[in-house]
């Protein structure tokens, strides 16, 4: 783009973290008290395309109080200085302008001494002034990003780096840029040497002179994504370069706008521009020594210069304090190692908890962890003696109470986060094999009914009871209404987490080509269920057993480590692109599963089809199956007889489980095996 006009910036949009205001009311209370202390703070910005809206956001947080600034990938630090004020006159009647000279002076300062070739950071100094409200949590503030006037640079053009400079040239800039110290990475400099582009921290400008200026581009972290206007930051970086390449002035340069994005996993710096410019004739010593050289006053939402206002009075309440810090926890993890993690997702993702013993109570409190805020429970059993010392949600208390287990799950995990909205359901899911007599018939419509509307309103299902026929009649409501559905049982010392395929009716997604040798792939479409690999229906797994048979007796560490694993299998599936129609890889040799799965694998690593451990030897295996086309709980055929009949085919079921065998063929199975065995007993009389 070429022009003939002056060089102008788009400046700062500033945006403050809840978490700040809750730092700053702590220290104002305990620390500071009643002094109007200067206080260092950090502020944050990024010169990565982070959404789609055209703003170059400046952010404060909490860390913004940290004696050192956080290294992030993404985040780029800038020093500041919070100056709070006692009372809203205070704050409404300082000399505004008489601060940004004195801040600025010091920035001026910091450039002539040679301070800013050390620490680039203090070209992005700040300042914030503030008044804290405590009584009404009512907090007034206002950004200050410095910069001197006066300085008319001439733009001639803007053009993309990417025409100027070679592929190879840019892939090696974006890779000299990562190892940058991060000190380093918001003002550089590029010297162009023949096929070499090489990147110079900012005290290599002493090299720099007026026969060699033009191999040069004068980088900075640019936070805008305007073709047309460079970001803020590049205001002062021209100060300096006028102050120590005087021999600048008049004279024609190339600003790099050094811009980042990322695609398909990969950071480019694609995005970047070079603006072409000439550099004015000014005395500077002159035009610092003007009592209104320095500006930087942030305009409010209405355009105008003046202060912004933040209402955290619901928010300081201690409820919306520990959503607060949940929230913050996450997104450290978003910051500094998985940037385009989906935290709203798993935040708004409903889950329905089968089952809340061993299981159903770390499955909860492993959901907490990742943020998620909707956590419904079912089950029908009281608080036992023998609960609270495994089942993570349960006091003596309760044992005592003789408390449903649903309602002392819901109370206690208020008590441990008051955000999450949770709700218990104490019934019996009815199972095949358990008959109906006449008198529990409309309870069990009932059950049916409140377990059908619970599976269709939520988001993730959990399979977390202590019998096989318990989980028959939720698995095959999970399949017909498309839900993300993670089973878990335990034995003694092994445990079985695993996902459930996803039917699709319109186009499945197919499993990718699998380059890896080794490694087999079935699509998500196509994945079986925990019934799957069973040739019988199940039954009432607990008739004619004694108290010991009828209790999971396992060590104790195994339901923890299941329940960590179903619910991080359930967070990778929400990442995952495809979600629960994600293709499942299995090795078929000795090839790992997880050195290479290809364009399967979500942000979080591989999702399996199924996880197998083993504690006796610390092991566990990734076996993938697909469906059982008999299978007695996901067959098109079983899904289709429920559909066409609803109850009264439940009920057969309920009634007989040997039902399900003969509408899915498996009695046949049964007697074709039972007949060669027959055979074989006869050519063995035979033969002797």
């Amino acid at each position: 783009m070429d022009t003939e006009k002056k060089l102008e910036y788009f400046p700062f949009n500033s945006t403050i973290n809840p978490s700040f205001w809750h730092k700053l009311t702590e220290i104002k209370l305990d620390v500071d008290k009643l002094k109007e202390n200067s206080r260092p703070i950090w502020g944050y910005y990024s010169n990565l395309k982070l959404n789609n809206f055209n703003t170059c956001l400046f952010e404060v947080d909490s860390t913004s109080f940290n004696t050192e600034y956080s290294n992030s990938n993404v985040y780029l630090p800038a020093p500041g200085i919070l100056l709070n004020k006692n009372t809203i006159e205070q704050f409404k009647d300082c000399d505004k302008n008489l601060l940004v000279q004195i801040e600025g002076k010091k920035l001026w300062e910091a450039i002539k001494n040679g301070a800013v070739l050390d620490n680039p950071l203090l070209l992005n100094s700040f300042l914030l002034l503030s008044f804290a409200d405590l009584k009404k949590y009512h907090y007034y503030y206002w950004f200050c990003y410095l910069a001197p006037t006066k300085l008319e640079v001439k733009l001639l053009k803007a053009t993309p780096a990417q025409e100027l400079l070679s592929t190879k040239l840019m892939t090696d800039l974006i890779y000299n840029y990562k190892i940058l110290d991060v000190k380093e990475k918001q003002f550089f400099l590029l010297k162009q040497d023949g096929n070499v582009l090489q990147t110079l921290p900012l005290g290599s400008i002493k090299d720099v002179t007026s026969t060699n200026f033009s191999d040069y581009y004068f980088a900075f972290s640019d936070p805008s994504k305007s073709e047309e206007y460079p970001g803020w930051p590049i205001r002062n970086y021209i100060a300096l370069l006028l102050y120590h390449c005087p021999f600048l002035q008049g004279n024609t340069i190339n600003l790099f706008a050094f811009r980042i994005c990322r695609h398909n996993g990969t950071t480019t710096c694609s995005r970047s521009y070079i603006f072409t410019a000439i550099l004015p004739r000014v005395n500077l010593e002159e035009l610092m020594k003007c009592e209104t050289t320095w500006v930087g006053w942030e305009k409010n939402e209405r355009g105008n210069f003046g202060p912004r206002f933040s209402n955290m009075k619901k928010s300081m309440d201690p409820h919306c304090l520990a959503g607060t810090a949940v929230d913050l926890n996450l997104k450290l993890i978003k910051w500094q190692l998985l940037p385009n993690i989906n935290l709203e997702k798993i935040k708004f993702s409903k889950c329905l908890l089968l089952g809340s013993g061993t299981l159903g109570c770390s499955v909860a409190r492993n959901l907490l962890a990742w943020g998620v805020r909707t956590i419904t429970f079912v089950d029908n059993a009281l608080v036992s003696f023998s609960n609270p010392v495994r089942q993570s949600l349960f006091t003596y208390d309760n044992c005592v109470e003789n408390k449903l287990k649903v309602n002392a799950a819901v109370e206690n995990l208020q008590k441990i986060f008051p955000g999450v909205h949770t709700k218990g359901y104490d019934f019996t899911i009815p199972m095949p094999g358990h008959p109906i007599g006449e008198a529990f018939l409309e309870q069990t419509k009932t059950n049916v009914e409140t377990l059908t509307d619970l599976i269709s309103s939520h988001d993730i299902i959990f399979l977390l009871m202590d019998s096989r026929e318990s989980r028959w009649l939720p698995t095959l409501l999970g399949i017909i209404n498309k839900k993300i559905v993670i089973n878990a049982a335990l034995g003694f010392d092994t445990y079985l987490v695993m996902r459930y395929g996803m039917r699709c009716t319109d186009s499945p997604h197919e499993a990718a080509n699998c380059s890896v040798e080794g490694l087999k792939a079935i699509p998500g479409s196509k994945l079986g269920c925990y019934f799957c690999n069973d040739v019988t229906a199940p039954g009432n797994s607990l008739a004619k057993r004694t108290l010991d048979q009828q209790c999971t007796v396992t060590r104790p560490g195994v339901s923890a480590v299941a329940s960590a694993l179903a619910v991080e299998l359930a967070i990778s599936i929400l990442q995952h692109p495809h979600q629960a129609l994600a293709s499942a890889f299995y090795k078929v040799n000795n090839q790992e599963l997880g050195e290479d799965c290809g364009p399967e694998e979500s942000m979080l690593g591989i999702i399996p089809h199924s996880i197998r451990g083993f504690l006796s030897n610390y092991n566990h295996v990734l076996p993938a199956t697909e469906k059982f086309k008999q299978c007695v709980a996901c067959s098109d055929i079983v899904i289709a007889e429920y559909e066409t009949s609803g109850f009264d085919f439940l009920l057969k079921v309920f009634n007989s489980c040997k039902y399900l065998e003969e509408l899915t063929g498996l009695s046949d199975i049964h007697n074709e095996i039972g007949n060669l065995e027959v055979w074989d007993l006869e050519e063995m009389s035979e033969s002797d």
